[in-house]
């Protein structure tokens, strides 16, 4: 059956789209990618083998490794330990990079760290003491909240959580002891944009009236250097941008690496210090690699970003779809600020399917990875679509009714990768219109016979 018909929100084949009738590109490089996985009996999402993450197949393999952070408490191990979904958690397996660094993100200085999460813990221990007071945004990355969360509580400082896009309590929730506000330019799940000439134009007002130790940290890790209109450094009051260079501007889920970069030496010298004390450092091997690769990464960005466009278009007129959260979209909360200071949409989506509860959207996650160019795996920005339940995944420990208060509840995450968006746009049509008719056992059998054709997963097993 031809790719076109799939393509019509309105209705849909009940057949599966299959790869050989999907775009040249995309069959060739899922096609590669199932035959390294062959070779090297570990689903990798790459053509020529290691990734930092896996292909999990569902959320069967990921809810027993979030299972298995439980039983390693209670049996005294260490989490290091437990199997590979993403290198940050343990894996299988540099001056001129600094300079790219700092030309993309208009700084006169950098520190490189061997992850984004390290970049951020660094330079919070460095700002938060005894008797200070932080803030950061709610749809912050789970673990820098936790991170700086359970920094305070250890060093006596006090901590608040705020609402993004509320400017106004912000500004009213900023003290003389306030020592740094954190906020990200777009955000995971839900892509909020923050404004960073408001923002920054906060804290400069903030420091003039008596919070002298006031900083702005901004992650910029979802937009990148190439999404923001200008670099984020020369909006006066932004003061340090921190990021997961393991993205986009790795592009390719092979090396993990982050960075800090700003003007502001005498504190990065601070890091520095710290770096060098506690470790965190990027290795040579790897600012080697993403060297070779690094001068690709804005064109693979920019189509990743025109792909995942063109998907929350078809998404956002879908009637089965209720809510599509992505910066290209017209009614987005954010949308004069989008057009006022971003260049770039991001290649991170989600949605929610229309009457879905918690369980109906995993199992329509677990039934798009079916049709295989959507890759139930962790993170972003690499050479295929990842595709995760965010409450599987992100948010596995927060009850339901937080995750309703907070607004993430119910979502599908979606980060767009290279393959052709019509094939993306058809795998996604037809789970839409037929998840609700395969069961979970045939679920169960295609991961099964999927697992025995590639030769990996052996002891996985559903209860």
């Amino acid at each position: 059956m031809s790719l076109e018909a799939y393509l019509d929100p309105e209705n849909c084949p009940a057949e599966r789209p299959r790869l050989e009738d999907m775009h040249a590109s995309t069959s060739a490089l899922h096609a590669g990618i199932d035959g390294a996985i062959r070779s090297s009996g570990t689903p990798y999402l790459h053509p020529e083998g290691k990734t930092l993450q896996l292909d999990l197949l569902g959320s069967p393999n990921m809810i027993a490794w979030q299972e298995g952070k439980i039983a390693a408490m209670f049996e005294e191990k260490c989490w290091s330990e437990l199997p590979q979904v993403y290198a940050r958690y343990g894996t299988e397996t540099t001056a001129r990079l600094l300079d790219e660094v700092k030309k993309l993100e208009g700084a006169r200085a950098a520190v490189l760290t061997d992850c984004g999460m390290q970049a951020c813990a660094l330079l919070f221990d460095i700002l938060v003491d005894s008797g200070s007071h932080a803030i950061i945004m709610r749809q912050s990355y789970n673990k820098t909240r936790v991170y700086l969360q359970k920094l305070c509580e250890r060093v006596g400082a006090d901590f608040t959580l705020m609402d993004d896009g509320d400017y106004e309590g912000l500004e009213a929730a900023i003290r003389e002891n306030t020592c740094l506000i954190f906020a990200e330019t777009y955000t995971n799940p839900l892509m909020r944009a923050l404004d960073p000439g408001r923002m920054g134009e906060l804290v400069l007002q903030k420091r003039s009236a008596g919070c002298g130790r006031l900083r702005l940290i901004v992650d910029n890790t979802i937009a990148t250097p190439w999404g923001p209109s200008r670099p984020l450094l020369e909006h006066d009051g932004v003061d340090f941008v921190v990021a997961s260079g393991t993205k986009a501007l790795g592009g390719e889920d092979r090396d993990l690496w982050g960075y800090v970069a700003s003007d502001d030496s005498e504190t990065l010298n601070q890091v520095m210090d710290l770096q060098a004390m506690r470790g965190g450092i990027l290795d040579w091997r790897r600012a080697e690699a993403l060297l070779e690769k690094l001068p690709s990464a804005e064109a693979a960005y920019e189509g990743r970003c025109s792909n995942a466009a063109r998907v929350a278009a078809m998404l956002a007129t879908h009637p089965r779809v209720s809510q599509v959260f992505h910066p290209s979209l017209q009614d987005h909360v954010d949308s004069e600020t989008i057009a006022s200071h971003y260049r770039l949409p991001g290649s991170l989506l989600s949605f929610r399917i229309e009457g879905a509860d918690e369980d109906a959207t995993k199992h329509f996650c677990d039934v798009l990875a079916t049709c295989v160019i959507l890759r139930y795996a962790l993170s972003f920005d690499g050479l295929t679509t990842k595709l995760n339940h965010h409450g599987t995944v992100s948010e596995y420990f927060t009850p339901p009714e937080e995750l309703g208060r907070l607004g993430i509840d119910r979502l599908v995450r979606i980060g767009i990768g290279l393959e052709e968006a019509d094939d993306l746009i058809a795998c996604l049509n037809w789970a839409l219109w037929n998840h609700e008719e395969v069961s979970v056992e045939e679920l169960d059998s295609w991961r099964e016979s999927r697992s025995r054709d590639l030769g990996i997963y052996p002891e996985a097993k559903d209860d």
